[in-house]
């Protein structure tokens, strides 16, 4: 008779002169320690992660932790409500129907007043961002075409087959601006942020029926924080790539060391949001064709600029279709495309990606139900409006804004870096400058240049701001406005120490401090219900 192989002798010694009982214990221990490591490995989470979030859960239930957070929070909730409060001072606020309609003129001049409360002149090139254009003649287009389209709709096909096809028009003009082929194809959506949930939708579906049952991104650390909640709603892993401090781009030996057997989809930024610099993407490209897995090409930002440089004479490296790695792309028409917002394109390389987008129902009563996007009901007017913009302004024009565009944006980089007490963030690619100090707090210099008029984005890890520079910056004296500024604010950060930052900057500040984070997510939820807050008559301004 043969010998007992080892790993068997090893475990009769380990249950010799033991009960039944406790072989029966030691058993289900071990299981359940097998199956809880298990579950460890393939969280949704990195395991550090997990434990510094059930650390500070643990902590929070101190009663003495518990009751200052919970006294510092209804401080906070109160100064956002006093500062909706403040804004909508002496406005009519509304929380009933009108027993009797308003006329047209009075919704119009009610419209109107709405629009004069906020704190910036938002048509004279004051912000980042947000407005991409200010041009009445392109507005007067695009808003021509919604009120003839506003109630149309097109999940309904044989009702409204136009609007279909100024869809598909949509998707193929953008198709060819990032040279996909005939294959190439996608939808529109409402926004950036559908786009790029859409494409994780997609690949996580991709995943799923190639038999990987828990699916993980990769993700660079400046990626647009959509994909973060894309994973929130589609119960998606992340992997988070850290980028390189000096270039602000993803280092691509850190990415392929981060993919593994779950990966269904890694990312690259054409441009990022937070510094406006693009990531390797041909070096991605090839690492997704060595991996075996799709590229998602963000170009939500930069993507209708990116497109239109090479013919406006400024180079910008190759992060499209033409790179074989490259499975699908994000692009918002409702940025550099000038349409109104609401609109934006998710493209893919080929059919198969864009059929795990959809949602099919086949069991329903109410018939066999497909669509494309979130949405079911979808606005046509948007999607007529968005058409209409980019037929109207056409290829040349949009070479032209393009030019012009890129033509304030290095002159603004260049500008800056000239002021002493600030540097710029890697090599800006398309339109976003961003920059820093080491000098004094950042954040206080956003704080006075908003006292100037200014709008920017404040960054954080590391801190920093940005400007996203649009058409309406391009209007005269608007950039050497801006600069003058700048230059002036920094030579007083430089020169005094102006006292703390005050404000929604002070709360990018101390956020970035703050070691559990879930008590920043609570700020910013406190900050959100502010957005739906109507003053009371007893509020006190």
């Amino acid at each position: 008779m043969s010998e007992r192989p080892q790993p068997l002798k090893a475990v009769n010694r380990l249950f010799e002169g033991k009960e039944p009982w406790q072989i029966v214990t030691m058993t289900a221990s071990s299981v359940l320690a097998l199956v809880w490591a298990h579950s460890l490995y393939n969280g949704k989470e990195a395991v550090t992660t997990r434990l510094r979030k059930e650390f500070f859960r643990w902590l929070r239930q101190v009663p003495f932790v518990r009751r200052k957070i919970e006294k510092k929070m209804a401080e906070i909730n109160r100064d956002f409500k006093a500062d909706v409060t403040k804004r909508l001072a002496g406005v009519t606020i509304r929380r009933t129907l009108p027993e009797k309609g308003l006329s047209a003129e009075e919704v119009a001049e009610e419209i109107r007043n709405h629009l004069s409360l906020g704190t910036y002149d938002w048509k004279s090139g004051s912000l980042s961002g947000a407005v991409y254009h200010v041009s009445e003649e392109i507005a007067a287009v695009a808003c021509a075409a919604y009120s003839q389209t506003a109630y149309t709709n097109p999940l309904h096909a044989d009702v409204f087959p136009g609007v279909n096809k100024m869809e598909a028009e949509v998707v193929r003009m953008a198709a060819n601006l990032f040279h996909g082929d005939e294959d190439c194809c996608g939808t529109v959506t409402t926004g950036g942020t559908e786009s790029i949930m859409m494409a994780c939708k997609a690949f996580r579906d991709l995943a799923y029926s190639k038999g990987i049952s828990n699916p993980q991104m990769v993700l660079p650390s400046t990626a647009h924080s959509a994909f973060d909640k894309a994973a929130q709603y589609l119960g998606l892993a992340v992997v988070v790539v850290k980028v390189n401090q000096e270039t602000m781009t993803v280092d691509v030996d850190d990415v392929r060391r981060a993919i593994g057997r779950r990966t269904c989809l890694i990312v690259g930024s054409a441009p990022n949001f937070p510094y406006g610099t693009m990531d390797d993407i041909n070096a991605l490209s090839d690492l997704a064709l060595e991996c075996d897995v799709p590229l998602h090409v963000d170009a939500c930002l930069g993507g209708f600029v990116a497109a239109f440089m090479p013919d406006a004479g400024h180079p910008v490296p190759v992060f499209d279709f033409r790179l074989p790695g490259v499975a699908s792309m994000s692009a918002d028409t409702h940025k550099y495309g000038f349409a109104p917002k609401g609109t934006s394109v998710v493209l893919y390389r080929k059919p198969e990606y864009r059929h795990c987008q959809y949602t099919v129902t086949t069991e329903w009563p109410g018939g066999v139900y497909g669509s494309p996007t979130v949405n079911g009901s979808r606005a046509g007017g948007l999607i007529a409006a968005c058409w209409a913009t980019m037929v109207f302004v056409g290829r040349s024009r949009y070479v032209t804004m393009a030019d012009e565009i890129l033509t304030v944006t290095k002159y603004i980089e260049a500008e800056l870096r000239k002021i002493p007490g600030i540097f710029i963030f890697g090599k800006p690619a398309t339109t976003v400058v961003a920059w820093g100090s080491r000098q004094f707090d950042i954040f206080k210099m956003a704080e006075l240049l908003h006292k100037k008029g200014w709008s920017l984005n404040a960054l954080q890890f590391p801190s920093g701001i940005h400007i996203c520079v649009t058409h309406a910056h391009t209007q005269a004296g608007v950039a050497e406005r801006f600069v003058a500024d700048v230059r002036e604010v920094a030579d007083t950060c430089l020169r005094t120490n102006s006292g703390p930052v005050q404000g929604k900057m002070a709360i990018y500040g101390v956020a970035q401090e703050i070691s559990d984070r879930s008590l920043v997510s609570d700020i910013t939820k406190y900050f959100i219900d502010s957005m739906y807050y109507l003053p009371k008559p007893e509020d006190k301004v």
